[in-house]
């Protein structure tokens, strides 16, 4: 798949294509349907399929200080599309600049003069262009003009999360905030993942017999409630069933927030410095503050024993 950020990189011989635009933060299975179709669609005329998207998230720019928690860092949003059968993504710096541009600007800049979009395909409230003002119905207005088709695909799923509201972005990251990581993986049809950096804490975990490994997430990433959770410590295309706390450690009286994960019966591991990702399964407990030390070691050996149980017969997450 080819991966291209701001119109400059795409080839100038880049022929028709079927487009479709959106933050896609997630890749939820809401847009799994949209993505699957403009993939289909462009199978079925025999051209590349294009994603569309932005960065930063364009409520940065329009409203300085409301970037949503995010629920995938572009790299990998791009690899999640990739295995939909996408051809090409599109990563659109969102400037100021960017976002005075006019709903049929927008359409010219972009579908026509760079990605000769054929047909077009997005989900019924999709809106674009200078203070969102252009919808599906003008994009069809301007189909007519310019020579392409416009689908609109209705990517409203829904299940137990939520209590049943529609799958959406917006849902999902407030499930996660809840701890409530399994309501967030049945929109987004995977585990959620936070990735980053292993760094150096203060290493209490080795001095009580169990060594984490202290993530430094990414900017603006979506981290659920301060817990304890069952999941996977993924390394190098290994997937570790891990035991991961989220919170503060106040059982030292710590302030800084982190994500912290024991790889379950691994031994001797050395993870500085290394990219690592963690996989959220299910909630096990809140973070609490306990009498003493030996308190607290015996419930990190329950909290260990019930992750260990849970992720017995659970199926790792492809890395």
């Amino acid at each position: 798949m080819q991966r291209w950020r701001g119109l400059e990189e795409i080839p100038e011989d880049w022929g028709r294509s079927v487009v479709t635009i959106g933050s896609y933060d997630g890749v939820h299975r809401g847009h799994q349907l949209i993505i699957g179709r403009a993939v289909e669609r462009a199978r079925e005329l025999g051209i590349p399929s294009v994603v569309v998207t932005f960065d930063p998230h364009p409520s940065e720019v329009v409203r300085p200080g409301s970037h949503p928690p995010l629920l995938a860092p572009h790299h990998r949003r791009a690899d999640l599309m990739a295995e939909l059968g996408v051809d090409a993504v599109l990563v659109l710096p969102f400037t100021h600049e960017f976002s005075k541009l006019s709903p049929a600007d927008f359409v010219v800049k972009v579908l026509i003069d760079r990605l000769h979009a054929k047909s077009v395909v997005e989900g019924p409230n999709f809106r674009f262009g200078h203070k969102a003002a252009g919808n599906v119905d003008f994009l069809r207005e301007l189909g007519a003009t310019y020579d392409y088709e416009v689908e609109v695909i209705d990517l409203f799923v829904s299940g137990e999360a939520g209590g049943g509201k529609p799958f959406s972005s917006t849902l999902t990251r407030a499930l996660i905030a809840e701890g409530d990581v399994a309501g967030a993986a049945e929109i987004l049809g995977r585990p959620h993942r936070v990735e980053g950096i292993v760094v150096r804490g203060a290493q209490r975990g080795r001095e009580l017999g169990f060594p984490t490994a202290n993530v430094e997430t990414l900017p603006h990433t979506a981290i659920p409630a301060d817990g304890v959770y069952a999941g996977w410590l993924q390394v190098d295309g290994e997937a570790m069933p891990a035991a991961v706390s989220v919170g503060t450690n106040p059982q030292f009286d710590g302030t800084e927030r982190t994500v912290e994960a024991y790889a379950i019966d691994r031994v001797g591991l050395d993870l500085y410095g290394l990219h690592v990702a963690v996989d959220f399964l299910a909630f096990v407990r809140g973070q609490a503050k306990f009498e003493s030390v030996d308190v607290l070691l015996d419930a990190i050996a329950d909290d260990v024993q019930r992750c260990r149980v849970l992720l017995a017969d659970a199926e790792a997450p492809r890395v």
